[in-house]
């Protein structure tokens, strides 16, 4: 079983430019030199980025996502380039500072739809990165294959109604419509299936990782009831809204009990390759019990686009469901980060109202076209979360700094006052 002309269809037809190379390498390609994938080295992942030089990035976890999803999705008989493509797009869209810029924007964006950052990058690969234009003058991103698009759509419906979790806009229908033609309504092809794991075993790892490293907790405070019984309070809620706390502590224990479990970190480099060593056994675990059952329900043959679906075992997800709440509850939850958040929120408002008070002079070069060309306030908003959403932290810092001062010094339209004041009670906790 091999992928099918409508798998390797681009939007605009292009003849290849290297023999003897896939069409998913060339995706694959595409997608690592674009700008949008450098951009992620500068835009938090959980630990704002630069603040130490430990930490993942965004950039950071999209790799060690593409190794994890290549060689699995390369066990089960999918494409590795398709499945490693899809995997290093799957947070283009994300905007600065993470979680809190995505639901600042979402805020900002409310008038036109809302922002979600799994929508958002598909607006990129097939709109806003710079690399092909139909005949008509129109961009269309980096034009890639229906199949790699497709794996790259973790969330393959439109937003309807309150719903959090979206993986298209309402302008950007048409290209949606196409790349999933053929595809079972709201079925997620199975090398985005592999994609999404690879996403929760990278981040529920490395996240922990980065925790204990940044001191925020202990792996001694899990040996308390109390703190198990909280900790799995939070995971019955955020991530495994089906599981009882008894269930997910043991979970938990069964992670616990495990030798290579690096109890007693102090931080030395025995401890920190104790921990690489635990970090390398846990996502090899999580990895053979998906290949393990997969192959169980479909034997050894190639599994591919609507073939078939990635088994996950039970225990295995709500052991990557615990592991991801120790991150929320032990750093998502510190004072600390939810007073950044609301100065980062705030900042994220502030920029998108002064950005749009002042264009088209106030809008970036790549953007200003389609700000000129939008029909409508609401398309013409939609262009300036664009690019906010395009910004890493810093360079949003930076921005917000110079219009701001810009302001101040009479260069630009709009007062201090009137830029920050509707916000700045908005994200305030």
């Amino acid at each position: 079983m091999s992928y099918d002309e409508a798998a390797v269809e681009r939007w605009i037809s292009e003849p290849p430019k290297r023999p003897g190379r896939t069409v998913f390498e060339r995706d694959r390609a595409r997608i690592l030199h674009s700008a949008a994938l450098r951009r992620l080295a500068a835009k938090t992942q959980i630990f704002v980025a630069g603040e130490s030089d430990f930490p993942r990035t965004r950039l950071t976890h999209s790799l060690e996502c593409a190794q994890i999803g290549r060689e699995l999705g390369k066990a089960l008989g999918a494409d590795p380039d398709l499945v490693e493509a899809s995997c290093l797009a799957h947070d283009l869209g994300h905007p600065p500072f993470g979680h809190a810029g995505e639901a600042a924007l979402n805020e900002v964006a409310r008038l036109a739809g809302g922002f979600e950052g799994n929508a958002q990058s598909l607006r990129i690969l097939t709109r806003l990165e710079a690399k092909t234009f139909s005949l008509e003058g129109r961009s269309v991103g980096l034009n890639l294959t229906r199949a790699t698009l497709d794996a790259a759509t973790k969330y393959p419906w439109p937003k309807q109604g309150d719903m959090v979790k979206y993986g298209v806009y309402a302008d950007d229908n048409e290209i949606f419509s196409w790349l999933r033609q053929g595809a079972p309504f709201r079925r997620r092809c199975f090398e985005a299936q592999v994609m999404d794991w690879a996403d929760d075993v990278a981040y529920s790892v490395h996240d922990l990782e980065d925790a204990l490293y940044a001191g925020h907790f202990a792996f001694d405070q899990l040996a308390d009831f109390q703190e198990r019984q909280e900790l799995t309070r939070v995971a019955a809620a955020r991530y495994a809204p089906d599981a009882a706390p008894a269930e997910l502590d043991e979970a938990l224990q069964r992670l616990r009990a495990q030798p290579y479990w690096p109890a007693g970190y102090d931080g030395s480099l025995r401890a920190q390759a104790s921990l690489k060593n635990a970090t390398s056994q846990l996502i090899g675990r999580f990895f053979r019990a998906a290949r393990q059952a997969t192959h169980e329900i479909y034997g050894n043959t190639p599994l591919r686009r609507y073939h078939a679906d990635l088994i996950i075992p039970r225990h295995v997800r709500l052991e990557c469901a615990v592991l991801k709440a120790i991150t929320a509850h032990y750093v998502m939850t510190r004072v600390e980060t939810t007073t950044r958040w609301a100065w980062q929120q705030e900042l994220i408002a502030e920029l998108s109202h002064t950005l749009f008070s002042g264009a088209p002079t106030t809008v970036d070069p790549v953007f200003r076209s389609a700000f000129q060309a939008a029909d409508s306030d609401a398309a013409r908003l939609r262009v300036v979360v664009d690019q906010v959403a395009s910004l890493t932290d810093t360079s949003a810092v930076a921005l917000r700094r110079r219009l701001v001062a810009g302001a101040r010094t009479g260069s630009g339209a709009i007062s201090p006052d009137a830029i920050t004041q509707p916000y700045r009670k908005r994200f305030t906790t």
